[in-house]
């Protein structure tokens, strides 16, 4: 044998034999993509592309810090059109291009036909699977008799917030009248029914004079709707609404003058704050894992810096999603814990994973895969340092509430791998 053939034969079996030492089939160098499935057309895609801004800032600035195990993370945009079917069908193609990690926060409907299609993906692929990183889609039943080792929520869900949300006002004396208002799908039917109960058990004296459930991003006007609350009496209003659904529903209460105070789940998400104006100040509340006028800033210079720098970086929109924060650095933590991109040992690697948050320790509770944090009820306020929309007002928080406090129990039985 010559010695350019020995060679020949030496440099072979190195490629080969770093093609098998390389996770997951990838060189080290290659990027850790994230599909990102979420409407990037449509009535919510607005919505889409102010998280797509999170998540690709938030990428920038880990791969800026060196990145996980040498590689970056890249954000990789899929548009879901806001559709379940659609949604599945991009779990194939996250599964087809190799993708081992996608997230989605927008419809817990959405959230549900994806924890189906990534199980039964990893049922079919063991050696291409997938794991589902959900940052704000809230539906319980996804932690609980829907739980799946694959699915790990970033945000609190709808019992957690619902429960703080209630607790606070059952202390406010002038709160008589309620009217819910939300979406006609699994999040706002369950506010609907347990908003309900838990007022009734916490305060039986308030009355409950409307409930109403709507068709998701196909209402224009919703005038209809405001005018029953007018009619109603209520002094309060509490809605699950998001993204125009929301900003749609409180525009129109403003334009109609409605005198009420709206107790929501995303009252500082994009277009609200503008939508509702002067007259949100000291009716407008939110329950939130974080909220920009928070005192944590005063003791994290460097995330006060971070809103500075998105805020410069994208005018339009303000870093809203710190449950971004927390599942991005999570994920780089179990990673490099795993020491690879292998979704099997990435969740196990998450799984009751304690994090040291900007906000206080946060946990993944490793029985149903919910993260436990402090949550954070505030009101519209125009004396803050931090506005949000451009509105000149922005959130004061009213109540802090721990993490050991901000849970709820779960009856998920988990199967494992």
């Amino acid at each position: 044998m010559t010695n350019k053939k020995r060679a020949g034969m030496l440099a072979g079996a190195l490629i080969g034999l770093s093609a098998l030492l390389a996770p997951q089939g990838y060189a080290a160098e290659d990027p850790i993509r994230i599909a990102y499935i979420e409407p990037l057309s449509g009535a919510f895609a607005n919505v889409g592309d102010a998280g797509l801004k999170h998540f690709r800032f938030t990428a920038e600035k880990i791969n800026e810090a060196g990145g996980v195990l040498g590689r970056k993370f890249e954000i990789v945009p899929m548009d879901n059109k806001q559709s379940a079917s659609e949604s599945v069908q991009l779990v194939q193609r996250a599964a087809d291009e190799g993708i081992h990690f996608i997230t989605q926060g927008n419809g817990s409907n959405v959230a549900g036909a994806l924890v189906e299609a990534v199980d039964r993906n990893n049922r079919r692929n063991s050696d291409n699977k997938i794991l589902y990183l959900n940052y704000a889609a809230v539906d319980p039943a996804l932690t609980n008799d829907r739980c799946s080792f694959y699915h790990f929520r970033f945000d609190a869900n709808s019992e957690i917030k619902l429960e703080a949300l209630t607790n606070y006002m059952a202390k406010q004396k002038d709160i008589k009248k309620v009217f819910l208002i939300n979406q006609d799908y699994s999040h706002g039917q369950f506010i609907s029914k347990t908003a309900k109960e838990m007022l009734k058990e916490k305060r039986p004296d308030i009355k409950i004079v409307g409930d109403v459930l709507h068709p998701i991003g196909q209402v224009r006007d919703f005038a209809p709707y405001v005018a029953r609350i007018k009619q109603s009496g209520a002094d309060s209003v509490i809605t699950g609404n998001w993204g125009n659904d929301l900003s749609l529903l409180v525009r129109a209460a403003d334009s109609a003058g409605l005198d009420v105070k709206f107790y929501t789940y995303y009252g500082g998400g994009l277009g609200t704050p503008a939508a509702v104006g002067d007259r949100g100040e000291g009716k407008l509340l939110q329950i939130t894992e974080w909220q920009s006028n928070a005192k944590v800033n005063e003791t994290h210079p460097e995330y006060e810096k971070w809103l500075n720098e998105f805020k410069r970086r994208y005018p339009d929109i303000d870093w809203y999603y710190h449950r971004v924060y927390n599942e991005m650095y999570m994920l780089k933590a179990a990673i490099e814990k795993a020491g690879s991109t292998d979704v099997d040992a990435v969740a196990k690697a998450l799984e009751g994973m304690t994090f040291d948050s900007i906000t206080g320790k946060v946990t993944m509770r490793a029985k149903d895969h919910q993260l436990i944090q402090p949550m954070y009820i505030s009101v519209m306020d125009s004396n803050v340092v931090h506005d949000v929309d451009n509105s000149g007002l922005g959130f004061t928080t009213v109540a802090r509430i721990p993490a050991d406090q901000a849970t709820a129990p779960t009856t998920c039985e988990m199967k494992r791998p």
